[in-house]
């Protein structure tokens, strides 16, 4: 993980951190979204890489709608589920996405992939129920923040499967900011989010060093 320095970190408070949590540790940073965003990409990378966020984050409740029912910050409550319903979208997309892609490739270690990608379903989902005030809200605040960086593949690969993605509805860094400021009560709900943001973050990471991995595997066939 990138470290953040006390000056970064200290900007705007909590959000300061968050952002800054979101641009050194988010998807963006990753080099294989900019892969998979490429005209040359192959078609299979993009299957598979829309399968295993289907997997991920395809279900419902997810991460936002977990966090809008344990509401263990209720000044986030109007916020968290504003982002629900965009992100309700964002998981019809997903399954149009899936469809459309076909079958996930075939690909060395499938099972042990599923079982790693189940896993971290499972972290997320324990993370955004988590009753720790802020952990759940900070972890939906970074899905929102990251997913504007994995919509570029995605709208890649709806390009090369033939869907016309939609209009992304999640509240923009703007408007996050305003309720991340509104939020830090305290020293200890500002590290409850960090921790979330930074939790998150790291699954997606995850994801991505494991979908790397699979297309390198594919690639030695």
């Amino acid at each position: 993980m990138a470290q953040i320095s006390t000056k970064t970190a200290n900007r705007d408070g909590n959000w300061g951190l968050i952002a800054a949590l979101a641009d050194a540790d988010g998807s963006a940073r990753h080099p294989l979204p900019a892969r998979l965003a490429a005209r040359d990409a192959p078609p299979r990378d993009l299957s598979d890489a829309v399968h295993a966020l289907c997997w991920l984050h395809g279900r419902q409740p997810g991460v936002i709608d977990h966090a809008a029912t344990i509401n263990a910050q209720p000044l986030a409550q109007d916020w968290l589920i504003e982002a629900a319903a965009g992100f309700a979208a964002e998981r019809a997309y997903l399954a149009t996405l899936t469809a459309a892609a076909g079958h996930q490739p075939s690909t060395p270690g499938q099972a042990e992939s599923e079982a790693a990608v189940l896993g971290q379903r499972h972290a997320l989902d324990m993370l955004a129920q988590s009753e720790r005030a802020g952990c759940a809200t900070g972890a939906a605040i970074a899905l929102v923040i990251d997913w504007a960086a994995i919509r570029i593949p995605l709208d890649a690969a709806a390009a090369r499967f033939g869907v016309t993605p939609p209009r992304f509805e999640l509240p923009m860094n703007a408007e996050i900011e305003t309720v991340v400021l509104s939020l830090g009560q305290s020293p200890g709900i500002e590290r409850a989010m960090a921790f979330g943001a930074q939790q998150l973050l790291a699954q997606h990471r995850g994801l991505w060093n494991l979908l790397e991995a699979r297309a390198s595997a594919r690639d030695e066939l």
